[in-house]
C-alpha cells in the first residue's frame, strides 16, 4: 500500500489551500435524484462465521494477527501516533524499517504507523468479535478506549498536531489516518451498541466537514501529482456512507459526492478521477490498492447523486478493472498497474488490492443486488485471496502470481530487481510495509459480515459459506444456520428458526457456475437468486445442492486454465521453504519457497478428470513437459491449497 517515489514529494505546512472562484459541480457531479441501494447490510456481528471460516480465523488470532503488535512493537506499540507521538513540524523522518534506496518521498512514512495501526486494529477487533474470542474481545476493548481518549474537545481524531492538521498542500495521512481507524470503531459500535463510541465517531466526521467545508475547500490539492496517503484519504467515504446508514442523514452521503469531486478536480497520478475513467483509450496506470479501493468512493458517488454520467464512470471502471485480473481473479498491484494487461505469470498482485477490490465488490453487490459482484468476490476470495496465504505457516505473501514458479523475494525469474523482498511469506513484511498483513486478516471478517443482507422482503444469502445468522425481522429474532463444507463441497442446510408464525422471503444467490440445483423445496428464481417465500415457524430446514463441472477457460493471453465451481485449479509444484529472518516470537518467521523441479507444463488438448479423493478435490490430466518434451500425467488441485504452482498453461 506504500509507494517508492522517484519524484519529489513534499510535506507542507503551509495554510490550506482555497479558491474563491470554487466551482461547485461540473454537469457530472450535479445531484440529480439520490438512489436507494438495493440491499441493506445486517449490523455486523450479526453474522458469525463456523465451520473453517471460523477455524481460520481462530488461527489468525493465534497466530499473525493476534500477535502483530509484538511482532513488529516499534511501529504499534512504540509509536503512540494518535496520543502524544502526533506529528508536528519537527518530526521530518520515521525509521519504519523498509529497504529503500533514500530520497524525498520517504515523508509518506511520516504517516505509515497510523496505516498499520489501524488497519490491525480493525483486523483485530473484526476477528475477536466474530470468533467470539473472550480474551482478545477484553483486549479489544482497551485498544478502542485508549484510542478514543486520544480525541480532542472539538472532536479531531488523528496524527497531527494543531500546527499542522488540515493545513496541506502536498503528501499526507490527515483523512487515510482516520479512515483506517474509524472503521474498526464502526465495528466495535455495531457489535456493542455502545452510544459513546458512536457519539465519538460522529464528532471525529463533523470535525472533517467543519475543517474541510464541502465546496469551500480542496482536501485533495496537492503541489505533486503522486502522492500516496492523500490518496487513500478518499475512503473515507466509507465512513460516511455508514454513517449515513446508521443516521439516515443526507448531509454524509451529500459529502461523499463532494469528496469525489474535489479528487477529480485536481492533478493527481490517480485512475479513478472521472475525466480519466470515461476516457476510454486510457487504461489503468495508478497504485493498485489506490484504484481497487476508489471503486466504492465512485458508486458512493454516484448512488449520491443518481447522476447518469457518474453511472457510465462506474460501468467504464468496472471494465477497466477486468482487463487488470488474472484467472484468480488477482487485480495487478505489483505496485502499479502501469497500463498492462493482466498475466498469470508476468503481474503480480499485492494483497492490499485483493482486499481492497473484493470489498468493493461486496459494497457493489449491496448497492445493485446484482449476483455477479457475489460470484467476483468469492472468486476472489477463495482463489488469490486464500492461495496468496502460507498453509503451513501463519504468514501471507506481499506479492503473488496466479503461476507462482518460485516465491525468493523476486518475482518469477526476475534477477533484475535485487532489493525486491515482497515475494516470499512473512507475518508482517516490515522489510516492504507492515500493510498487506494486516489487512490479510481483514479478508475473512470482511467475507463474512458481507455473506447475508436483507431487502424490503427478507433476507438473503449473498456469499456462501459456512455462518450463523441471528438478526430481527418484524420485531422478533429470526436465526438462520448456514452448514456446509463450501468451497470444497457444494451441499448446503439452511435451518431457519423464529420465535413464532412470520412472513418474509429467503434469497440465496446462485452461483454462476452451478450448472444444476438440486433440493425438495418449492422456489422460484429471479435475477439469480433462489427465492423461499412462506410462512416461517419455528424450526424449518432447506437442503441444496449446487452440482458443478469443470470448465476450460482461455486468459487475455491466450493461455487455459481449468474452474470447478468456485475453484480455479493449479498444478502444484514441489518446494522446500527456508526461513529466513526469525522473530523473537517463537513460531514466526519470513520464509522463501524454493522449486525443487522447475518444469513447464503446455496444454495439448486434453480432458480433466475428477478423482475419487474422500478428503479433497483433485483432477487428473495430461500435459507436455517442456523439460523433458514428453506428455505427462498431472494432478490439478483449488489453488488455494498451493504455495508454488502453475494455473494457466500455453496450448502446445
Amino acid at each position: 500500500m506504500k509507494i517508492n517515489y522517484n519524484l519529489l514529494v513534499i510535506l507542507s505546512t503551509a495554510a490550506l489551500f482555497t479558491c474563491t472562484s470554487y466551482k461547485k459541480e461540473l454537469p457530472e457531479f450535479t445531484k440529480v435524484s439520490p438512489l436507494n441501494e438495493t440491499l441493506q447490510p445486517l449490523s455486523f456481528s450479526d453474522i458469525k462465521p463456523a465451520g473453517w471460516l471460523k477455524e481460520q480465523m481462530q488461527n489468525d488470532l493465534n497466530g499473525f494477527i493476534g500477535h502483530l503488535d509484538s511482532l513488529v512493537p516499534d511501529l504499534i506499540l512504540q509509536d503512540d501516533i494518535y496520543g502524544k507521538n502526533r506529528l508536528t513540524t519537527k518530526v521530518k523522518n520515521k525509521d519504519v524499517g523498509a529497504i529503500s534506496d533514500g530520497g524525498d518521498w520517504e515523508v509518506q512514512f511520516l504517516w505509515w504507523n497510523s496505516e498499520t495501526q489501524g488497519n490491525w486494529l480493525d483486523a483485530y477487533i473484526r476477528n475477536a468479535i466474530l470468533a467470539d474470542d473472550k480474551n482478545h474481545l477484553a483486549r479489544a476493548k482497551n485498544l478502542i478506549e485508549k484510542m478514543m481518549s486520544t480525541q480532542d474537545e472539538d472532536g479531531y481524531l488523528g496524527i497531527y498536531d494543531k500546527e499542522l492538521r488540515y493545513k496541506f498542500t502536498n503528501e499526507n495521512g490527515e483523512l487515510w489516518s482516520k479512515v483506517v481507524l474509524l472503521r474498526g470503531m464502526l465495528a466495535w459500535y455495531e457489535y456493542t451498541k455502545d452510544e459513546s463510541v458512536l457519539k465519538s465517531l460522529i464528532k471525529a466526521s463533523e470535525n472533517v466537514m467543519s475543517n474541510y467545508p464541502a465546496y469551500q475547500s480542496h482536501p485533495f490539492y496537492s503541489t505533486q501529482p503522486n502522492v500516496s496517503g492523500l490518496s487513500h484519504g478518499l475512503m473515507i467515504t466509507d465512513i460516511f456512507e455508514h454513517l449515513h446508514r446508521l443516521t439516515g442523514e443526507e448531509k454524509y452521503r451529500d459529502y461523499c459526492l463532494f469528496l469525489y469531486n474535489d479528487f477529480s478536480m485536481q492533478t493527481l497520478n490517480e485512475d479513478a478521477q472521472y475525466k480519466k475513467l470515461i476516457t476510454d483509450t486510457l487504461g489503468l496506470e495508478g497504485h493498485g490498492v489506490h484504484t481497487y479501493e476508489h471503486l466504492r468512493a465512485v458508486a458512493a458517488a454516484y448512488y449520491a447523486s443518481g447522476n447518469p454520467k457518474l453511472k457510465t464512470a462506474l460501468d467504464k471502471f468496472l471494465s477497466k478493472i477486468s482487463k487488470s485480473t488474472t484467472p484468480s481473479g488477482g487485480p495487478i498491484g505489483d505496485e502499479w498497474v502501469g497500463g498492462r494487461h493482466a498475466n498469470a505469470t508476468n503481474t503480480g498482485y499485492e494483497y492490499c488490492s485483493i482486499v481492497e477490490l473484493m470489498n468493493s465488490y461486496s459494497a457493489l453487490i449491496q448497492k445493485t443486488g446484482e449476483i455477479n459482484f457475489g460470484d467476483k468476490v468469492e472468486h476472489l476470495f477463495f482463489n488469490a485471496a486464500q492461495g496468496a496465504r502460507d498453509n503451513q505457516h501463519s504468514c501471507i505473501a506481499y506479492l503473488k502470481t496466479d503461476n507462482s514458479f518460485q516465491m525468493t523475494g523476486g518475482q518469477n525469474f526476475d534477477t533484475l530487481e535485487t532489493k525486491q523482498t515482497r515475494y516470499k511469506y512473512s507475518p508482517a513484511h516490515q522489510d516492504a510495509a507492515v500493510c498487506c498483513a494486516p489487512n490479510a486478516g481483514r479478508a475473512t471478517p470482511y467475507y463474512v459480515q458481507n455473506m447475508w443482507m436483507k431487502d424490503k422482503d427478507g433476507l438473503i444469502a449473498t456469499l456462501l459459506g459456512p455462518c450463523e445468522v441471528s438478526t430481527q425481522w418484524s420485531k422478533q429474532t429470526v436465526k438462520i444456520i448456514e452448514s456446509t463444507n463450501y468451497p470444497d463441497n457444494f451441499n448446503f442446510q439452511f435451518t431457519i428458526t423464529t420465535e413464532s408464525p412470520i412472513m418474509f422471503t429467503l434469497k440465496i444467490r446462485k452461483p454462476d457456475w452451478a450448472t444444476e440445483v438440486t433440493t425438495t423445496e418449492k422456489y422460484k428464481e429471479e435475477n439469480g437468486f433462489m427465492i423461499f417465500e412462506r410462512e416461517w415457524n419455528g424450526v424449518q430446514k432447506i437442503e441444496i445442492s449446487f452440482i458443478p463441472k469443470v470448465v476450460k477457460h482461455s486468459d487475455q493471453n491466450g493461455e487455459v486454465y481449468f474452474k470447478y465451481g468456485p475453484h480455479v485449479l493449479a498444478y502444484p509444484i514441489q518446494s522446500t521453504f527456508t526461513a529466513l529472518k526469525k522473530f523473537s516470537l517463537e513460531k514466526f518467521a519470513d520464509y522463501r519457497y524454493t522449486p525443487t523441479q522447475t518444469t513447464v507444463y503446455q496444454f495439448v488438448n486434453s480432458e480433466l478428470k475428477v478423482r475419487d479423493a474422500v478428503d479433497s478435490l483433485s483432477f487428473e490430466t495430461t500435459m507436455h513437459n517442456t523439460s523433458t518434451q514428453r506428455t505427462d500425467k498431472i494432478i490439478l488441485v483449488p489453488m488455494k491449497q498451493t504455495i508454488l504452482r502453475q494455473v494457466s498453461f500455453q496450448q502446445k
